[in-house]
C-alpha cells in the first residue's frame, strides 16, 4: 500500500529509524483502524521484492516495519529473507490472526477482538500492545497477557480518539500492576509522519 521512512512512534522500538512497509489486506475490520485504506488488498499496485528492498535501503536506517493491514495475510517468507540479506532488521505489528511467516527480530502482537490472535503467534511476541478502547480492556490484556512468553514486553495504549478518558486509567493501572508499560503514538503527538 506504502512505504515510507520515518520515527517509529509506539512500543518498545518508539523513537528509533525505521522504515515502514504498509501491505494491502485486512479482514479484521477494526471500527477504530486509522488507515481503513490498506484493507482491500486489489486497491493497491503489486511492488516486486526487489523493489522493495531497494526502496527500503535506499536510506540509513535497517529497521523494516511490515504493517498493514494484516501483513500475515501474506507469506513473508521471501520479503523478510531478502531484507535480511540486504542487512536490515525485520520487524512486524499483526494483529496475530494469521500464521506467522517469515523471519522476525521483532515481533509486536496487538490483538484485536474482532478475530482472536493464533496461540502460537502470541506465544512468540516480543511485544504485546493492546489498544484501550474502553475500561473493558483491561481485564481482555490480561487474558491476552497469560497466553505470551515470560519475556515478552506488555504495553497498554489509548486508542488516539479516547487518549483524555483512558490515559488516567492506564496510568492507575500500570501503577498498580508494573508488569505493564504505558504506550502512546508518540508520532501523533509530534506530528512526524
Amino acid at each position: 500500500m506504502e512505504q515510507f521512512y520515518t520515527i517509529q512512534g509506539e512500543g518498545y522500538n518508539t523513537g528509533r529509524a525505521a522504515y515502514f512497509v504498509r501491505l494491502g489486506g485486512c479482514d479484521v475490520g477494526c471500527v477504530w483502524c486509522d488507515v481503513k485504506e490498506s484493507w482491500d488488498a486489489d486497491a493497491h499496485p503489486r511492488v516486486s521484492i526487489p523493489d522493495i528492498v531497494a526502496t527500503t535501503t535506499a536510506h540509513a536506517g535497517r529497521n523494516v516495519v511490515i504493517t498493514g493491514g494484516e501483513p500475515l495475510m501474506h507469506n513473508l517468507g521471501h520479503l523478510t529473507a531478502a531484507l535480511h540479506a540486504a542487512g536490515c532488521q525485520n520487524w512486524i505489528e499483526t494483529s496475530g490472526a494469521y500464521p506467522l511467516s517469515g523471519e522476525w527480530d521483532w515481533i509486536c502482537v496487538s490483538p484485536k477482538k474482532f478475530k482472536a490472535p493464533l496461540p502460537e503467534v502470541l506465544a512468540a511476541a516480543h511485544e504485546l500492545k493492546i489498544i484501550v478502547f474502553n475500561k473493558s480492556d483491561f481485564a481482555w490484556a490480561e487474558q491476552h497477557a497469560a497466553l505470551v512468553s515470560p519475556s515478552c514486553r506488555l504495553y497498554l495504549q489509548p486508542e488516539w480518539s479516547k487518549v483524555s478518558q483512558m490515559m488516567p486509567l492506564i496510568v492507575d493501572y500500570v501503577k498498580e500492576n508494573p508488569k505493564w508499560q504505558v504506550s502512546l503514538q508518540t508520532h501523533k503527538f509530534l506530528d512526524i509522519p
